[in-house]
């Protein structure tokens, strides 16, 4: 059984062939910059990558890139479509409508879409991936692994809003979480890696989209990000908490449409707001060089985490492992070493040495004196999805 896994964020796609006989990658790739005159294709083949720059101006165009190259007769690893089983797509959000995955149908694809405004940065981009997909692949079962769905066992006292009842009752206004595919995978990375039998989690899923999740004995029990994708953590583009008043304040007193401030804080804050830059590697950099500006969003960034590391500790009543996970969860030892310094009150002490190193497998990061693992663990939100949809055709 092969499946290819397509995973559409915000401004990037990830994606993987999978041979779920032994799953092993047959090819895996990335396109990221999606939207720029510099968007980056890169395509691995075994120990082989090409990598190509271009200008790539939507996700339907960088979708096409991917299945280009897979049936490319020199570079490509399909000879024929009908050679793909299925494939599966990551779905961030899924309501309360969708709470396992789920085989796509027209129905499937409608709801999806309604969606969408509760998920304005990708949904619109996963719903596109399908479209794509089917047209491409027609014989192959089409699969939605939904973001949401992990996050359905974080108890009511978590997920409803202080507003009235009926909005909760009548029209689902709660708390749904995201990234999900991601927590559940590098959590239970780390609970069976740790051998544990009981376990207090806590997830930092650190990407252009950023998320924090407490994870008791494997299950949900909160998250940062909440009705859809744009609170919690200071994100790429998105504002994370922001006193909700500021909106009103900004409709009603300073003249802004609507959905100028919808446009706002969705794309034009975050780190992007605050530095001009969209990447964290060029924050760093520009930090490093001595821009104020860039030095106090990094300050920024690390004083929202250390926040919801409290609040989440005092939830469960301690934690034993903290994560870090994503792109910028596994590569910005900087913005690590910023989140654990100073929280020895919590038992948290990180090796400085230890978190220099780079790998593409789990390591530990924490000192000889820490009473919590601190663990990079690489996600693989492919594999995950991979995995859901064998299982669901199995069945």
């Amino acid at each position: 059984m092969k499946i290819l896994v397509l995973n559409a964020g915000s401004s990037s796609i990830k994606f993987q062939l999978l041979d779920m006989t032994d799953t092993t990658v047959i090819a895996s790739g990335i396109v990221e910059r999606i939207g720029q005159t510099d968007a980056i294709t890169s395509f691995e083949i075994g120990k082989n990558e090409h990598r190509s720059v271009m200008a790539i101006a939507n996700h339907k165009e960088a979708l096409q890139q991917v299945v280009h190259l897979l049936l490319d007769p020199e570079k490509g690893v399909v000879g024929n479509v009908d050679d793909i089983t299925a494939v599966g797509h990551r779905v961030v959000h899924g309501g309360n409508e969708f709470t396992d995955t789920t085989l796509i149908d027209e129905n499937v694809k409608h709801k999806i879409g309604e969606f969408a405004s509760l998920a304005p940065l990708h949904n619109p981009h996963n719903l596109e991936g399908i479209e794509v997909a089917t047209s491409l692949f027609p014989n192959a079962r089409q699969v939605a692994v939904f973001d949401t769905a992990f996050h359905q066992t974080i108890p009511v006292k978590a997920s409803k809003y202080a507003l009235p009842s009926e909005l909760f009752d009548e029209h689902h206004i709660q708390l749904y979480g995201f990234h999900g595919t991601s927590h559940k995978y590098v959590s239970q990375q780390a609970i069976d890696y740790l051998k544990l039998k009981k376990s207090k989690i806590i997830s930092i899923h650190l990407g252009n989209g950023c998320s924090m999740t407490a994870i008791e004995n494997g299950k949900s029990i909160d998250h940062s990000l909440g009705f859809a994708p744009s609170n919690g953590l200071i994100m790429g583009s998105r504002s994370g908490d922001i006193d909700h008043a500021i909106i009103f304040h900004l409709v009603n007193k300073l003249g802004y449409q609507l959905e100028d401030v919808e446009r706002m804080i969705s794309k034009e804050s975050g780190m992007l707001g605050l530095t001009g830059f969209s990447d964290l590697r060029e924050i760093q950099q520009a930090a490093s060089d001595g821009d104020k500006n860039c030095q106090l969003a990094l300050e920024m960034n690390a004083y929202r985490i250390k926040k919801y590391i409290g609040s989440y500790t005092a939830a469960m009543n301690g934690v034993d492992v903290i994560i870090f996970t994503a792109g910028i969860g596994e590569n910005s030892s900087l913005l690590r070493a910023m989140v654990c310094a100073d929280m020895n009150y919590l038992g948290i002490s990180m090796d400085a040495k230890a978190n220099k190193q780079r790998s593409d497998e789990l390591f530990e990061i924490q000192s000889g004196i820490s009473q919590v693992k601190i663990l990079v663990i690489p996600t693989n939100e492919e594999l995950e999805i991979a995995n859901q949809v064998k299982t669901l055709l199995e069945q």
